[in-house]
C-alpha cells in the first residue's frame, strides 16, 4: 500500500500516475483532442490521418494519437451521455489537451434537413443534469468562434453539406428527446416539444455537447461540435450515413486551427481576426 500514499480521492490516478478513468497522462495526447462517442468510432481515424497509435482503452474511453496533415491530433471516446463526457474532458484536459471538437450523430428538428448533413453548433442548450452541477441553469453553452470557422473552413475544403446554428442537448434518448419510453410511455409535457423547439429555429437534439462546451468556456479552453445528421424527427427519416465525414471534417479544422493557431504565434496576437490574413 505505500506505492498507493502520494495519491487521493480527491484526484484519483492509477498506480502508475495516469488518470483514473482515461489513463492518459501528459505526453500521451495532443493538444487537440476529436471527441466521438463510440469507442469503434474513434477506429476510423485510422484510414484518415498518417499515423495513428492507441493510447489507452478504458470501459468507453478509448484514446488515440496520432498526426495528420503534419499536425499532432488525439481522439477520445465519451461513451453516451454527459456524466461520461465530463469525466474524459477533465482528465484530458489535465493529460494536456486544451482544443476539444466533439464529433458525433444527431437528430435534426429542422425538416428541410437531409440526413447525412453536417450540424456545426454555435451553443446548444443546457437541457442536461451535468453542467448545472458546475454552474447555474443561466450559464451560456456556447462554441468558441475560432473552432466554429475552422469546422466551417473544412466543410468547404472537403465539401460537404452543412449547416450552422444553436443545438439542444439532452440527458435522455428516449423520455428527453421525447421518444416514447418502454411499453409506450410518455408525459403529456412532453407532447409539445419537438414543435416548440423546432418554432425557435434550433437545428438538432444530442446528448453531450452541451458539456463540452461549457466545460470548455468555464476552463478557459476551446470547444466545437460537429455531427452527421442520422435521424429527422419532423419526417421520422433515420438512416446512419456519413459517420466518416464528420471524423474527416473534424481532422481538417484541426489541421486550419493548427495552422492559424501559428500564425496568431508569428503575429504575437491572442484572438484570430480577418486582418492578420491580408
Amino acid at each position: 500500500m505505500d506505492q498507493l500514499t502520494n495519491y487521493t480521492a480527491e484526484d484519483p490516478l492509477t498506480e502508475d500516475g495516469r488518470q483514473s478513468y482515461t489513463h492518459t497522462k501528459v505526453g500521451d495526447i495532443s493538444r487537440y483532442v476529436l471527441l466521438p462517442g463510440d469507442p469503434n468510432r474513434v477506429l476510423r481515424f485510422k484510414d484518415i490521418w498518417s499515423s495513428f497509435k492507441e493510447v489507452a482503452y478504458v470501459r468507453e474511453y478509448r484514446t488515440v494519437t496520432g498526426e495528420y496533415k503534419n499536425t499532432p491530433i488525439s481522439a477520445t471516446s465519451t461513451g453516451i451521455g454527459d456524466l461520461a463526457t465530463s469525466v474524459a474532458l477533465e482528465q484530458l484536459a489535465r493529460s494536456g489537451g486544451d482544443t476539444f471538437i466533439r464529433v458525433g450523430s444527431c437528430g435534426t428538428l429542422q425538416e428541410d434537413v437531409a440526413l447525412g448533413t453536417m450540424i456545426i453548433n454555435t451553443g446548444m442548450i443546457r437541457d442536461d443534469g451535468t453542467t448545472k452541477a458546475y454552474i447555474q441553469a443561466e450559464y451560456p453553452a456556447l462554441a468558441n468562434w475560432e473552432v466554429v470557422m475552422a469546422l466551417i473552413e473544412a466543410c468547404e475544403k472537403l465539401g460537404k453539406k452543412y449547416r450552422v446554428g444553436i443545438g439542444a442537448s439532452a440527458d435522455s434518448f428516449y423520455a428527453g428527446q421525447s421518444r416514447h419510453g418502454y411499453n409506450g410511455y410518455w408525459q403529456s409535457w412532453w407532447d409539445h416539444k419537438i414543435s416548440d423547439l423546432q418554432k425557435a429555429g434550433i437545428l438538432n437534439w444530442e446528448g453531450e455537447a452541451s458539456t463540452v462546451l461549457t466545460l470548455s468556456s468555464l476552463y478557459g479552453f476551446r470547444a466545437g461540435f460537429i455531427s452527421t445528421v442520422v435521424a429527422n424527427r419532423i419526417t421520422n427519416e433515420w438512416g446512419y450515413v456519413g459517420e466518416e465525414d464528420s471524423c474527416r471534417v473534424a481532422s481538417e479544422a484541426v489541421a486550419i486551427l493548427a495552422e492559424w493557431d501559428q500564425l496568431k504565434k508569428e503575429k504575437n496576437v491572442r484572438y484570430l481576426t480577418p486582418g492578420l490574413f491580408a
